[in-house]
C-alpha cells in the first residue's frame, strides 16, 4: 500500500529523528536497561513526554517478552491549561504530531507501544499498575506542578529498585523541573544515582548496585568522563562528554591571529570553523 502523500515521512536513521536525546544519555539508557535485563529485573517501561520518538525507539529496543512500553504525550491535542498550552506553543506545537511519532517508531519496530494521548496527569488514575515498571523516563511539561505530579506517578509505577530519569533538571529555562526534582530528593525519598548535563537518574530503592554497575564500565575509553560527588551525604555519579584537548596552533597562524585586529580575527576564526565543519 502506498503511503498517503500527506503522511509523515519516517526517519531513515535513528539519529534523524528530531529531538534532544543525545549520545551520552543514549549510552546511559542502554547500559542501565541492559543491566536490568542481565540481572533478571522484569517490568514494563513508561515514558511521559515522547515528542517524535527518539528516546521511545531506544526504549522499545530493550523490551523483553511480556513487557510493555507505554508512552503518554499530548501530541497534537489541546493542552489542559493555559500555562501548558503556552509552553507547548513556544517550544514544539508546530512540529509535534502523533502521526509523526508513530511513523518514526514503526520505522524501527513492528508494533506501536501503548499510546496515551492526554496530559500526563491522567496517569494518576491508576491505569499504570503500582509496582509494574522497571524504568520510567519523564520528559513532558517543564512546569513545577506537572513535574511533581509526574514524579509521583513514577514513584507509584516503579518496582522497588526501578529507575526514574528526568530530563532538563538543570537547564536555566526549566526551573520548575529543578524544583520538583530536588524536592523529591530532600523530602520524598528519591535517591540520586547518576547526573548528566541533561538528565537526572534516581531510584526510591537501593542506589548502590546501580552505581557499581555504572562504575564497572570503562566510560573513559569511550570518550566520556565519570566522577563522584556527594549531595547532603548521598553519593552520586556524574557522567559527561570528555573535552578534547585543543590542538596546538602552528606558529605562523597564531602569529597572524595575534597581529590582526579583533574584527578580522573573529572573521578568520569563523572561516576556519566553517572549513573544519565542511571537512567533517
Amino acid at each position: 500500500m502506498d503511503r498517503p502523500s500527506d503522511a509523515p515521512r519516517p526517519a531513515a536513521r535513528r539519529e534523524d529523528i528530531p529531538g534532544w536525546f543525545f549520545r551520552l544519555d543514549q549510552e546511559a539508557f542502554r547500559h542501565l536497561l541492559t543491566t536490568q535485563s542481565t540481572a533478571g529485573t522484569t517490568g514494563d517501561v513508561l515514558e511521559l513526554g515522547s515528542y517524535l520518538g527518539r528516546s521511545a525507539v531506544l526504549l522499545g529496543d530493550h523490551l523483553r517478552p511480556g513487557e510493555r512500553l507505554t508512552v503518554c504525550d499530548l501530541f497534537d491535542s489541546a493542552a489542559g491549561d493555559d500555562d501548558n498550552a503556552a509552553e507547548m506553543t513556544m517550544s514544539y506545537r508546530a512540529s509535534l504530531t502523533r502521526s509523526g511519532f508513530e511513523a518514526n517508531y514503526l520505522a524501527f519496530h513492528p508494533e506501536l507501544p501503548t499510546i496515551v494521548q492526554a496530559p500526563t496527569s491522567v496517569l494518576a488514575d491508576g491505569r499504570i499498575p503500582a509496582g509494574s515498571c522497571r524504568f520510567v523516563h519523564i520528559d513532558a511539561s517543564h512546569l513545577y506542578e506537572h513535574v511533581a505530579g509526574d514524579i509521583e506517578v513514577a514513584r507509584r509505577a516503579l518496582t522497588e529498585d526501578g529507575l526514574v530519569v528526568l530530563d532538563d533538571y538543570r537547564s536555566e529555562h526549566t526551573p520548575g523541573v529543578s524544583a520538583a526534582v530536588w524536592q523529591a530528593v530532600f523530602t520524598g525519598g528519591l535517591r540520586p544515582v547518576l547526573l548528566t548535563p541533561m538528565k537526572f537518574y534516581g531510584t526510591w530503592g537501593d542506589p548502590e548496585p546501580v552505581r557499581r554497575e555504572l562504575l564497572a564500565r570503562d566510560w573513559r575509553a569511550e570518550g566520556f568522563t565519570v566522577d563522584e560527588d556527594t549531595i547532603a551525604g548521598r553519593r552520586v555519579l556524574r557522567l559527561n562528554n570528555a573535552v578534547p584537548s585543543a590542538a596546538p596552533r602552528s606558529g605562523p597562524r597564531q602569529l597572524l591571529l595575534d597581529l590582526l585586529p579583533p574584527v578580522a580575527t573573529r572573521a578568520v576564526r569563523r572561516a576556519l570553523g566553517t572549513l573544519r565543519a565542511v571537512r567533517g
